[in-house]
């Protein structure tokens, strides 16, 4: 009798991340592109040239260990684990198309901290992080694994300081998708994990720009009218939850296609609130409603076939409230099926 290959938790030679420590580890059925795991091909950034081109197409990874924000927006704290929980729920999944065959690699530039209550300084720290990446020659794009949703004022300033947008002349059409409950545009003193779309507002109006911005899955219970207000003024677009519901998927398609279609480079914010708390215990704000699992993954589907996916962030996984890792396991699927989608828009193009 043949034996079967071993199903225990392994670490890939190939993997010069993969220690007994870290997340990157999982399965192994063999080396071919037909047995790629996510944790069989991803790879330090640190280490990235060894045997590789210098300017090797490549997506990168990047976490940012933070929930201060969330406290200054008295949530429930937590975030901070998030990437790692976010890198543990991508390990296992097989990966297929130009990831699977090494083509396009896989790399991990680590984490960004947030020490104490110092968030403006992780912040920094991120975004400078989140530009390294986007500068990295061959990268197609960057995925930020958050954190709270302080990680989307991060990702904004990367992207703003990144050569794809800081040299480009003319300067590209930038738009923000988040796929929320809530509009996160409050206005405080400091900022919070509510105040990052404010700030981007904010920014582009002293730039003598209008902020591109769209929500889909707004609870309108969950926002006051002041917020709405604000949305109004700054020129958001918006669905509701409910009109995702009644809509369906037709409804989805065409808001996303919509409010991409004038852009050339697209930052997609997904809060992980915006999904039911059945299928998203593990967030600060659990939905009392939220948006259907497989309608989220149309947006994000839709968003990442448009070919100007630049960042990816993916917020609120707070693994301490998390049941069965289901949040978790969403988001690594939202997070591979936007990575699949997005290849697959610049394989045709």
């Amino acid at each position: 009798m043949t034996a079967l290959p071993d199903s225990s938790p392994a670490v890939s030679d190939q993997n010069p991340t993969a220690r007994a420590s870290s997340p990157w580890t999982g399965r192994i059925d063999g080396d071919g592109p037909e047995h790629a795991r996510w944790h069989q091909r991803i790879a330090d950034a640190a280490n990235a040239g060894r045997g590789h081109a210098v300017d090797a197409p490549h997506v990168a990874l990047v976490g940012f260990r933070s929930d201060e924000g969330v406290r200054r927006n008295a949530g429930r704290v937590g975030a901070a684990n998030g990437p790692e929980a976010l890198r543990r729920a991508l390990s296992p999944l097989a990966l297929h198309g130009p990831c699977a065959d090494g083509s396009v690699r896989l790399l991990d530039h680590g984490d960004a901290v947030t020490v104490g209550e110092a968030l403006e300084s992780g912040q920094a720290q991120a975004a400078d992080r989140i530009t390294a990446a986007l500068d990295t020659p061959g990268n197609l794009f960057t995925i930020v694994l958050g954190g709270g949703h302080e990680t989307a004022w991060a990702t904004y300033q990367g992207l703003q300081a990144s050569r794809r947008l800081s040299t480009a002349r003319p300067r590209p059409r930038v738009g923000v998708l988040n796929l929320d409950a809530h509009f996160d545009l409050r206005e405080a003193p400091r900022p919070t994990s509510g105040t990052p779309f404010w700030q981007m507002a904010c920014a582009e109006q002293e730039q003598g720009r209008t902020l591109q911005y769209a929500v889909l899955g707004i609870a309108e219970p969950s926002n006051t009218g002041v917020l709405f207000e604000r949305a109004q003024q700054i020129g958001t677009r918006w669905m509701t939850d409910l009109e995702v519901l009644r809509g369906g998927a037709p409804a989805v398609i065409e808001f996303v296609e919509q409010f991409c279609a004038g852009l050339d480079v697209l930052h997609l914010s997904i809060d992980l609130d915006v999904l039911p708390a059945s299928v998203a215990p593990g967030v600060s704000a659990p939905a009392g409603l939220g948006v259907d699992p497989g309608l989220i993954a149309l947006a994000v589907s839709t968003a990442a076939k448009t070919g100007t996916l630049a960042v990816l962030d993916v917020v609120e996984l707070n693994p301490h409230l998390d049941q069965d890792q289901r949040t978790a396991r969403t988001a690594a699927r939202l997070i591979d099926l936007a990575l699949t989608q997005a290849l697959g828009s610049r394989a045709t193009a």
